[in-house]
């Protein structure tokens, strides 16, 4: 194995931390404190408790990790209507 090469996890956020860190269990059954890939900041993905998350791990620290992709959730989203509200008033260019 060469000293570059990371492992990947697949696991749950069961707790947000302060500092920007998250408790994240594995699917192996461990329990790590990870924190935001950069990437991820970059582009302003929000990671919750509850969310199915890659967890990216250097093979000489398996206590710590870096969270690299949160995956989209299952559920459905909300049956609410558009945000942009042009259902409401039939058209569909907006008003100044």
């Amino acid at each position: 194995m060469a000293k570059e090469e990371l492992i990947q996890f697949e696991g749950l956020v069961t707790e947000i931390l302060p500092d920007a860190r998250y408790r994240v269990q594995l699917d192996a059954g461990h329990e790590i404190v990870a924190y935001t890939a950069g990437k991820m900041k970059k582009n302003r993905i929000k990671t919750l408790a509850g969310d199915r998350v890659t967890i990216e791990m250097s093979p000489y620290d398996l206590e710590k990790g870096r969270l690299i992709f949160r995956h989209k959730d299952e559920r459905p989203a909300s049956g609410g209507p558009p945000r942009g509200g042009a259902s409401q008033r039939g058209g569909q260019f907006r008003r100044r």
